[in-house]
């Protein structure tokens, strides 16, 4: 054997498959603007971008089944002053969906329904105004995100250094985390009652959100560039991306109860210069980090790919605390923005685990579809666990008065067979509180004490029985017949001896023989030879090794060697016997050898003799 071992994983041959340019988002006019984003938001409907417009800002929202070459005018959300730097589909409703800004709004937007980007001839395409607008924010609004358990719940994310969180339905900001400097990246808890952020100063911020203060502030990452952060579903982990001070790229697991560093450090990536965004599937427990790349123009001499194009999609399986690398979809098209579908929305028929939408040159969206490699044409129940559905755990108005939990999840197989989806019972594990601000700043060790051994688990013991020192001596006829077995099978041996040295290597070993300890009141057992033992000798046996069960079978007592009967004697004599011809055995092997050896090199001599003379004559 080689001596590797291969991890065992349902997702170790996941590859990524490209989409063709006929069934790509074609003919798009994405977002220039350098605020660092995705750019690019979907669910399994819907696929917000942001627009590159003049007269404020705008987005555009594609149906995922209109693919193609898209009209030259498109219905676009238009309602903002400024450019929009980011959106968010709500996780509940698939046509309600937020907007940031540089204005400093936020907007609240609905699809209308049976929407569609291709009118009739002569038809001007008719845009869409906002549904909410939030004011609150004294500059650009960088990030919304919803709340992942209560509905109608958003996180905006501001240049003014806060994080405020929204009652949707009210319109109205209900609470503020105030940072020290931009916010770069924020991400929602499971159950929705804490939020992480990375922000300019390289902090590492947990919030526990209604109590308005950090549980924990820790150093991120060192590098100045843009770092990123993603909660790893119902795990109290966190995954984080960023640069060291050399520039390296590098990946971070973080453990919320104690994060003082992350977990077996920081892990670099490679040296390229673009940002690397972080996406978690909590079904299938992977990590998904996209790079970020930017179109420049050829350079002559130069290679057309630079340090800063980023095609790339890499993903990671979490396990024991680790990330273990699975593999990677490379691609020579760079990518500024990148998104991936909630798990519900996946094609369950093609095995596809996820699907990303990746910008290509900031004309053309490229689905990127995930497989898990089966023949089987059914569905695949072990790489499809249950996944959250589209009903929340709570309202907002339960979620401000404290209340948590985690949403309902659903059955895949059912969207499989075309039903509607299939809500599972909720687990039986209970949701525990997130730790408060004090409990999380200081965790409390649970101090356990050496466990008393528990008095019904002790073994029983048994008072040991002493051997008993005097044994029954045997009868006359036993031990006749006993000596008559050995001098049998010796005479036997010297017959066949001569014969089986030129023919073979092996030989014949005793087994030794077993002494019979006989209780008082029991009859005594006849002592009978075993049978002999037929082993191949691939190296010379040491007569030390033979003679050690010999040894050992010494007489525990000078009382019992006193008494001991005549057949035992007879046996230790024969046991010598036994040794002695061994020993000629293998002396008549090494002398056999010997000759053979010597033989050997006369006909090598003789060889190279006839091929010196044969090469003397030509």
């Amino acid at each position: 054997m080689s001596g590797r071992f291969v991890r065992s994983s349902k997702y170790r041959h996941v590859f990524g498959r490209s989409t063709r340019k006929e069934q790509c988002y074609d003919n798009l006019r994405i977002s220039k603007n350098a605020w660092d984003t995705n750019l690019v938001k979907a669910n399994p409907q819907y696929l917000a971008v942001n627009w590159e417009a003049s007269g404020g800002g705008a987005f555009a929202v594609i149906p995922l089944n209109e693919k193609g070459r898209l009209p030259e005018q498109l219905p676009l959300f238009r309602g903002h002053k400024a450019v929009v730097l980011d959106t968010d589909w709500n996780p509940f409703d698939d046509s309600l969906i937020a907007s940031g800004s540089d204005d400093g709004k936020a907007f609240i937007w609905r699809v209308p329904e049976d929407f569609t980007l291709r009118t009739e001839d002569g038809e001007d395409p008719k845009d869409v105004g906002p549904l909410k607008q939030f004011t609150g924010h004294s500059r650009k609004v960088g990030h919304v995100l919803f709340n992942p358990a209560a509905a109608n719940v958003l996180a905006t994310s501001s240049g003014d250094y806060n994080v405020k969180i929204w009652d949707v339905e009210a319109g109205s900001p209900r609470l503020t985390q105030k940072h020290t400097d931009i916010v770069q990246s924020l991400s929602w808890s499971a159950n929705g009652s804490l939020i992480v952020t990375t922000s300019r100063d390289k902090k590492l911020r947990i919030w526990d959100v209604r109590q308005e203060a950090p549980a924990h502030t820790i150093p991120g990452h060192a590098g100045a560039k843009n770092s990123r952060v993603t909660w790893m579903g119902e795990h109290d982990r966190i995954a984080t991306t960023g640069f060291s001070k050399m520039s390296d790229r590098q990946l971070g697991l973080w453990d919320i109860r104690d994060p003082k560093e992350p977990i077996g450090g920081f892990h670099m990536l490679d040296s390229i210069s673009g940002v690397c965004m972080p996406f978690w599937d909590d079904s299938t427990q992977c990590l998904y980090l996209a790079g970020k790349g930017y179109a420049r123009p050829p350079v002559k001499g130069a290679c057309r790919l630079t340090a800063s194009s980023d095609g790339n999609i890499r993903y990671f399986e979490y396990e024991h605390d680790k990330f273990e690398y699975l593999s990677e979809y490379k691609s020579a098209d760079p990518q500024r923005g990148v998104a991936f579908l909630p798990k519900r929305g996946v094609n369950t028929h093609d095995n596809e685990v996820m699907r990303a939408f990746k910008t290509v040159n900031d004309s053309y969206i490229e689905p990127i579809s995930f497989i898990v490699p089966r023949r089987a044409e059914v569905f695949q129940g072990d790489i499809y666990p249950p996944v959250t559905g589209t009903k929340p755990a709570m309202s907002a108005a339960e979620w401000f008065d404290g209340m948590e939990g985690l949403p309902p999840k659903i059955d895949l197989e059912s969207i499989y067979e075309g039903e509607e989806p299939t809500e599972i019972p909720p687990s039986s594990r209970p949701v525990s509180r997130v730790p408060s601000k004090s409990t999380m700043l200081s965790p409390a060790k649970q101090q356990a004490g050496p466990t008393p051994p528990r008095k019904d688990l002790e073994p029983i013991k048994e008072p040991l029985q002493p051997s008993p020192a005097l044994r029954n001596p045997p009868s006359m006829k036993e031990q006749t017949n006993s000596i008559a077995n050995l001098a049998a099978k010796y005479d036997d041996r010297e017959d066949s001896s001569s014969a089986e040295d030129d023919i073979s290597s092996f030989e014949e070993v005793a087994k030794p023989i077993e002494r019979h300890t006989s209780k008082p009141g029991e009859k005594p057992v006849e002592t009978t030879e075993p049978a002999a033992i037929t082993r191949k000798l691939s190296s010379p046996v040491s007569p030390t090794k033979l003679a050690a069960p010999i040894s050992a079978s010494k007489p525990a007592s000078s009382a019992a060697t006193s008494m001991e009967p005549a057949s035992t004697k007879a046996a230790t004599s024969s046991d010598q016997i036994t040794l002695q011809d061994i020993k000629t055995l293998l002396e008549s092997q090494s002398r056999t050898i010997s000759g053979q050896s010597e033989k050997i090199a006369m006909l090598t001599a003789e060889v190279d003799r006839l091929k010196t003379t044969i090469g003397d004559k030509m």
